[in-house]
């Protein structure tokens, strides 16, 4: 419903020279001054007003996305300081279904394990793979000191997969060899083959 509503607000920022960028009833103008950009505002603010909408105060803010602290929120990303990073809210989801599928307690080998986080971390990278790569450098070492943590208690060994010789023994070949995969790899990987 909201693309069909909408589409006369895409037009009339086509008309007008905007360059908005709008998913659903989310949306993003660019604009090349901070004049442009209140003067877009301003013409939103009236469209909307007049069609019996209202935006959200919450959401609508002018900013410099090249500066930092300016940035905007758009569709799970976060785009600041000329960079794009994963929105907070969308990261800590991700850790939650990561934490959801790698209980220490779970009672499962480290193979389905894996086949089962695997789809979670292909789906997730396909979204979010122009991120900033340190958030994926991150993610793969909770992943794995996760993983450590199972096989840990698999041993009825006590600990959470952070002691250096469980670096050692558990290294990151060895979950590449179990299949898993790597964030940061499938990460290089793809901004290779661009």
């Amino acid at each position: 419903m909201a693309n069909i509503y909408l589409h006369p607000l895409d037009e009339l920022m086509a008309c007008r020279g905007y360059r908005m960028v709008r998913y659903a009833d989310d949306f993003v103008v660019l604009s090349k001054s901070r004049e442009e950009a209140e003067a877009a505002l301003a013409e939103i603010r009236q469209w909307t007003a007049d069609n019996g909408l209202r935006l959200s105060p919450m959401k609508t803010h002018l900013g410099d996305c090249r500066e930092p602290g300016e940035g905007f929120e758009f569709l799970g990303y976060r785009f600041e300081a000329g960079r794009r990073w994963v929105r907070k809210k969308s990261l800590a989801r991700f850790k939650d279904n990561i934490r959801a599928k790698t209980r220490r307690t779970c009672g499962t080998s480290l193979a389905r394990v894996i086949a089962d986080l695997n789809p979670l971390l292909r789906g997730w990278f396909g979204y979010f793979k122009h991120a900033h790569r340190y958030t994926f450098r991150a993610l793969d070492r909770m992943i794995r000191r996760r993983l450590r943590a199972i096989l840990r208690k698999q041993e009825k060994r006590p600990g959470v997969g952070l002691r250096r010789g469980d670096h050692r023994r558990w290294t990151n070949a060895f979950f590449a060899e179990a299949g898993l995969l790597a964030l940061e790899q499938a990460w290089r990987e793809a901004k290779h083959s661009r």
